[in-house]
């Protein structure tokens, strides 16, 4: 069974996820596939919301990706873009352009420029938690204008949290038209076992998240399973 992560380059993908079934090992397998895909001849840029750096170290280590040789050698940049790093980068050309996320903007535009000078193109920018920026003020129309300007610059994938199933917000929305994919990890109906720990896409997939990556297959083709 091939991954549901197997996808061409320059897309924007959406990730949504809900409480009972969080979507980090998406994220990770995202990162971790884009890594061992091309080693060190393109940029990974992750903006981080939910996890510190060392967070995310201690994940990909499982996977044997050591985060920090890929710092030291650039090909991976890791920016914190929680509300108290967004409040230190905050600039007066941002009031000019009345947009809060202009520093950062700038800031990722030009790591990806240096990096398309010293490695090949196929850059991966991983926003990690849009939701949690929503539920701290920032405005729909920021948030999107941040996104449409990323992914016009890299492959992107954003990770939206759905607080209610069944009801579509107003930013999922706009975020939708927005990608090329979407994935939806949702809990099992049932519960989580044993064998199953979600699935993906309303039951199309399911998967059982192991130590350090996670297995997917049909529905009803795991041990156990009916």
């Amino acid at each position: 069974m091939l991954s549901p992560f197997d996808l061409p380059e320059d897309i924007c993908l959406l990730i949504t996820d809900e409480l009972p079934s969080p979507a980090d090992f998406a994220l990770c397998q995202c990162l971790v596939s884009h890594i061992k895909e091309k080693q060190n001849s393109s940029l990974r840029v992750v903006l981080s919301v939910s996890e510190s750096l060392t967070r995310w170290q201690s994940i990909l280590a499982k996977s044997n990706v050591n985060l920090s040789q890929q710092i030291a050698t650039k090909t991976f940049h890791f920016i914190d873009i929680t509300p108290m790093a967004l409040v230190q980068t905050d600039t007066d050309t941002d009031k000019v352009h009345g947009n809060p996320f202009h520093a950062l903007y700038e800031q990722i535009s030009s790591i990806l420029e240096e990096g398309n000078r010293e490695q090949s193109p196929g850059a991966l920018v991983v926003l990690d938690d849009i939701s949690s920026l929503e539920w701290i003020g920032f405005s729909t129309s920021d948030l999107l204008r941040l996104c449409r300007a990323l992914r016009n610059q890299a492959t992107l994938i954003i990770r939206h949290h759905i607080v209610t199933p069944g009801e579509l917000d107003p930013l999922f929305r706009h975020l939708n038209s927005l990608c090329t994919y979407h994935l939806d990890i949702q809990p099992l109906n049932s519960g989580r076992s044993g064998d199953v720990s979600g699935q993906v896409n309303r039951e199309a997939l399911q998967y059982r998240l192991t130590d350090g990556t996670a297995i997917f297959f049909e529905r009803g083709s795991s041990r156990g399973v009916l």
